[in-house]
């Protein structure tokens, strides 16, 4: 068999090879659902034009934008396509810290062409940065940051092909990857890492973690070297993030499936090798992406089948105490998730929205038995509640139905180990690869970021519709209105009564990403806040900042040609809610995605993270390409955030 190039395949290709979705006709049920949503299409149409829709955004005629000044305070930035970060006339960029910089004196030196040993690959820096928060802890702030994946290739020695070749290589590989708590400090000179701070530490693939809620202790998550189901070692994928009200970190495990494996032909019990199927979880014996198991029993399938049971969680780490164990935190769910975007309800009741990264999963949202009280008891509170998932109506309309063994016919520990199989049994909704949601910290509104999905709509060569990984038929439906869906949208919703932890809301589409120049008309277009001058593709990071404006981030197609001409490079951009323009504001260099985004404690300084960027960025010709964290700030040092 020929050898994969991993670093060249998606992670959705991956599991798309390794799992092929069944041919499944159900015709009649394509055809219903098809009749039912003729009225919508005729309104995403009139949406795309310019209709109003729920009172705010994309309004007719020439918009609200003409009606109200704008709140952006850069002039828009054109698309770049090159090796390197622009931002815009006023704007100023630096990087802070690259993949190898040390967070340790006695970190090992980076070596331009080879990188970083295995010895000392704990005490630096990570690979491949992703999600983000920046946390205050007296007067110290302290940059909390998701190190996703590693490219094998540039880690690795160039005749292994990116392959591991010993458990030393693998050992290498774990420590590149997980979560970065360091304390930075701004200079005379800019941002710096504070080499050696008490707080520095490095969160990696052997770490001790905790295992707390309704699946701990189960039998599906005991193994040999852990016969309780209880403690687990390593956090995998980290890819977005999110902070609590008491000023935790969570780090979210997203394509934890790719970390196993197995040497030998399995013999599986019915659960395991379903839920194996569900979440992508390779049964062929085959080295795989890293190849962790054929030098760590750990995640080799034949010997530990309940290993990856123990991993697709929502990680709650404290900065501020590095002697602190981190918790997988079980009752929010196990699947692909991109961020978790927490929110305190009127009540005092914590909410946490989470989306499930894969084409055609769904939209989740956690909301708590107890109440938040600063200062108060927080043991609680994303351990005993309620775990819901998103229905979306075609009239605009949607629902949380909750996740509970009565729908489901599931206990609550199968409910949290299985949570796709729990959602596919109430009809949930499923969607264009949920990546990250933000909370409007200015109106009762959440948005999230709905990438792409390139297998919605399309056809299997006996005419059936492809299928998610539950078999369902991927048909378009109301927030998702494009087969082949390439641009990506933002969906939006506002909780009935402005509460987020109601269990009905009302939802549009902020904005579906598009190409004018490309498609003069119809839903490749893109909506009315899309034009020749801010073109975009796969929406994926976003945040809100303090005034209410929300910046996206992007990870798409940056060949600059067909469908995509005229986007550039991977980008940040600013979007006004109340009017709906969106505006270019940072590209990125070209192959990296830009991903990632917080600000410091007087909102001077934005952080923008960099991930997998083509060589030679930053440090130049020769040598090897490094993710990265810039710092972005007006050169007048007014507020960016």
């Amino acid at each position: 068999m020929s050898q994969i190039n991993y670093d060249e395949l998606s992670f959705d290709d991956e599991d798309e090879m390794k799992y092929p979705r069944a041919h499944r006709q159900e015709f009649d049920d394509v055809v219903d659902r098809a009749i039912s949503r003729r009225g919508f299409l005729g309104g995403a149409l009139a949406f795309g034009s310019g209709a109003a829709v729920m009172g705010t955004g994309l309004l007719s005629g020439t918009s609200a934008q003409a009606q109200q000044a704008s709140r952006f305070a850069f002039e828009q930035l054109a698309p770049q396509t090159d090796g390197t970060v622009h931002v815009p006339g006023g704007y100023e960029w630096d990087v802070l810290v690259r993949w190898g910089d040390p967070l340790f004196s006695d970190a090992p030196a980076f070596d331009a062409s080879t990188g970083i040993p295995t010895a000392g690959s704990d005490r630096v820096f990570g690979e491949n940065t992703d999600g983000m928060e920046l946390f205050l802890v007296g007067d110290t702030e302290l940059l909390v940051v998701n190190s996703e994946y590693v490219n094998g290739k540039i880690n690795l020695p160039p005749d292994q092909e990116g392959q591991p070749a010993s458990a030393d290589d693998v050992t290498r590989l774990q420590n590149f990857q997980g979560v970065t708590v360091m304390e930075v400090a701004e200079g005379d000179d800019g941002w710096e890492v504070v080499v050696d701070s008490p707080y520095n530490r490095r969160i990696h693939h052997r770490t001790p973690m905790q295992i707390e809620g309704p699946a701990a202790g189960h039998d599906l998550l005991k193994t040999s070297a852990d016969p309780s189901g209880t403690a687990s070692l390593g956090t995998f994928n980290n890819c977005g993030s999110g902070r609590t009200p008491w000023g935790t970190y969570l780090t979210c495990e997203e394509n934890f499936n790719g970390y196993f494996g197995t040497t030998a032909d399995l013999s599986l019990d019915e659960t395991t090798a379903a839920g194996f199927s569900r979440y992508g979880v390779s049964m062929e014996v085959d080295p795989g992406r890293y190849n962790y198991h054929g030098f760590d029993p750990r995640f080799d399938l034949s010997k530990e089948p309940n290993e990856p049971h123990r991993a697709g969680y929502i990680v709650e780490i404290d900065p501020a105490d590095p002697a602190s164990t981190p918790i997988k935190r079980t009752a929010l769910g196990r699947f692909k998730h991109e961020n978790a975007a927490s929110v305190v309800a009127p009540d005092g009741r914590v909410v946490v929205y989470m989306g499930d990264d894969e084409r055609g999963e769904y939209m989740y949202k956690w909301v708590s038995r107890d109440t938040y009280t600063p200062g108060g008891d927080t043991s609680t509170l994303l351990s005993e509640g309620q775990l819901f998932v998103a229905k979306f109506n075609d009239d605009m309309t949607g629902t949380w139905i909750a996740l509970t063994p009565e729908d489901t016919g599931m206990s609550e520990a199968e409910i949290a180990v299985f949570t796709r199989i729990a959602a596919t049994e109430v009809s949930a909704t499923t969607m264009d690869r949920p990546e990250w949601i933000a909370v409007n910290p200015t109106a009762a509104e959440a948005y999230c970021c709905l990438t792409n999905n390139s297998r919605r709509g399309d056809k299997n060569e006996d005419g059936s519709i492809k299928t998610n990984a539950a078999g369902e038929p991927m048909v378009v439906n109301a927030p998702n209105p494009r087969e082949i869906n390439r641009y990506g949208q933002i969906v939006r919703w506002r909780p009935h009564n402005g509460d987020h932890a109601a269990a009905t809301f009302e939802w549009d589409l902020y904005v579906m990403a598009g190409n004018p120049t490309v498609y003069s008309e119809g839903l490749y277009a893109g909506t009315a806040n899309i034009n020749a001058g801010n073109l975009f593709n796969s929406p994926d990071g976003m945040q809100f900042d303090s005034s209410g404006l929300v910046w996206i981030q992007t990870d798409g197609n940056d060949d600059n040609e067909g469908d995509f001409l005229g986007m550039g490079n991977n980008q940040m951009l600013a979007g006004d809610p109340v009017t709906g323009e969106i505006r270019r504001f940072m590209t990125g260099p070209n192959g990296s995605e830009v991903t990632g985004l917080t600000w410091s404690a007087d909102k001077r300084t934005m952080f923008v993270g960099i991930q997998h960027p083509a060589a030679p960025f930053p440090d130049g010709e020769g040598a090897l390409p490094r993710s990265s964290i810039v710092t972005v700030k007006r050169t007048d040092n007014a507020l960016v955030g």
